[in-house]
């Protein structure tokens, strides 16, 4: 059969969807982007002061900031941030800046537990109220903002003093002197109540309080750490502590049950902010920590989405209600703000918006090409998607880690998986260990291969442990054995001469106990039998 010459045997050019794109996969999940198009600069210069406490204005069309730094509250307005007259607190350090719901005034606690409350826009005019209750550090100072209520705030301070005020009186609603045990270093209010508010302490514990209630605490539960930051989330229903290492989110609605638990930092959490995400409009979890980082927490997913590597230990953290500015504070003085910056397309469309015209006419944007095997993304597709609601879900196992002795056990290096156990001092890893190598019959061998300092590692654990009740029976056989194998290695070494001698010690400590045990056991059967009759 003729081939048909009418056709090239081979296109004259090559099809658009076989041609690899020039353009480089991007790795990155959508929220790692939106994180990473912050540019970060320093608003205050290094120092040996800490910026201890960041809060900006809830109500203002541009970002306000107010900075607590040293004996002065630093404030900056402005689309960026630019310095505006900062507040002098009467040489005394200043903490904890709150702002009204509505930006108008701006309360300041100090060292000497004293609270001044100024105007936003008249700083230099002096304080418009001051209120005293504290004897130490006001560490607390936070306006509702729920409710619109303009008239009241909390304080709390180092004294342990909880404080509700009527800020025109100048006089405390009401104070609870011993609201907790230890310092007061964390309060936030509620968003769904202008009555309610939380408060954290250094003793551990976290309390909901009441203001229609007073002076009993609403709800209490125990973070397990000093607790530096608390926070509401949006909804007012679960509420995030931070202390050590660990955030951990509370359902507040179902009586302080555990939501879940983060371990993210590998040093102190010291402050928690809320952010809103400006491309999608949704909210995260923000912690910085003394170990420099700044972490990005789903809430509804309960996961981990960003982190963000700072030069120096953090202190404070606060981001604007708009989403565009993150600030923040490090123990150095310096203040970092991370501002994100419009794309010009986004611009020109809000320039754009309510003028048209019969001109007013864009060619449409090109088809996206389909994805092929050519690709890159075509095989990191579908890695990044979050499950829908009914998704059975798979949950990937996680790895277990065996500790040292298990790995040499698992090794057949019997003697090494001894001394590795001895050497970290758990008991019940040590005795697990000895019945491993009694269950392949080891144990014996094992303990005639030991060096001197080996076998005083042998004789320190027999000397704490022996008399256990949990362990006596098995460890007391395994003295007796090492007595008998090792009788001349014990009597060439002097410290291990003193081992026997406090194992000894400790053994008839142990007889004479039982003895006087079995003596009142003695005494009460008969009061028993006469009891029973």
């Amino acid at each position: 059969m003729a081939a048909d010459t009418s056709k090239p045997f081979f296109p004259a050019a090559p099809q658009a969807a076989l041609v690899p794109s020039g353009r480089k996969p991007s790795r990155l999940s959508p929220e790692s982007s939106y994180w990473r198009s912050f540019r970060t600069s320093e608003l205050a210069p290094r120092n040996e002061f800490n910026v201890t406490h960041l809060a900006f204005s809830p109500a203002r069309s541009t970002p306000t900031l107010a900075a607590s730094w040293s004996t002065s509250v630093l404030l900056f307005s402005g689309d960026p941030l630019s310095p505006l007259p900062r507040i002098s607190v009467s040489n005394d350090v200043a903490y904890c800046p709150s702002f009204r719901s509505d930006g108008a005034l701006l309360a300041v606690g100090d060292k000497k537990g004293i609270v001044r409350v100024f105007r936003a826009d008249k700083v230099s005019s002096g304080p418009l109220r001051t209120l005293t209750a504290h004897s130490a550090e006001t560490r607390v100072v936070r306006y509702p903002v729920a409710g619109g209520d303009k008239v009241h705030l909390f304080t709390a301070g180092n004294d342990a003093l909880l404080a509700y005020w009527d800020v025109p009186s100048e006089t405390p609603v009401f104070t609870v002197p011993a609201a907790h045990r230890d310092y007061i270093r964390a309060g936030s209010p509620s968003p769904a109540d202008n009555n309610i508010f939380a408060t954290g302490s250094y003793d551990h514990s976290v309390k909901l309080w009441d203001a229609r209630s007073g002076k009993t605490p609403s709800l209490s539960f125990t973070h397990g750490e000093s607790v530096e930051s608390v926070l509401f989330l949006p909804s007012g229903g679960l509420l995030a502590t931070a202390g050590g290492n660990v955030i951990k989110i509370w359902d507040v609605i179902g009586g302080g049950r555990l939501v879940h638990s983060v371990e993210s930092h590998v040093k102190t959490v010291m402050a928690l902010a809320l952010a809103k995400m400006t491309n999608t409009g949704e909210t995260r979890l923000l912690s910085a920590g003394s170990d420099g980082y700044v972490k990005s927490f789903d809430y509804g997913q309960l996961k981990l989405t960003h982190s963000m590597r700072y030069p120096m230990e953090l202190l404070s953290l606060a981001c604007s209600p708009c989403g565009t500015v993150l600030v923040a504070g490090s123990s150095k003085g310096v203040i970092f703000m991370g501002r994100r910056k419009k794309k010009p397309a986004d611009e020109d469309e809000e320039e754009g918006k309510g003028v048209g015209g019969e001109f007013d006419w864009a060619p449409p944007k090109p088809a996206k090409p389909p994805l092929t095997p050519a690709n890159y993304r075509y095989f990191i597709r579908g890695q990044n998607a979050k499950p829908k609601e009914g998704d059975f879900v798979i949950a990937k196992p996680k790895k277990v880690k065996f500790a040292e002795h298990d790995k040499l056990l698992r090794k057949f290096r019997h003697k090494d998986a001894l001394v590795s156990a001895l050497a970290k001092k758990n008991p019940k890893n040590v005795v697990a260990v000895m019945e491993e190598l009694v269950a392949r019959r080891k144990l014996v061998r094992c303990i005639g291969n030991l060096g001197i300092e080996e076998i005083g590692l042998l004789l320190e654990f027999l000397q704490r442990n022996a008399t256990l009740p949990r362990y006596a029976r098995f460890l007391m056989g395994v003295a007796n054995k090492v007595l008998e194998m090792l009788a001349d290695d014990i009597r060439s070494d002097e410290k291990l001469r003193g081992c026997i001698k406090n194992l000894k010690r400790m053994i008839a400590e142990e007889v004479q106990i039982q003895r006087t045990l079995q003596g009142i056991q003695g005494m009460i059967l008969p009061m028993l039998a006469l009891a029973s009759k």
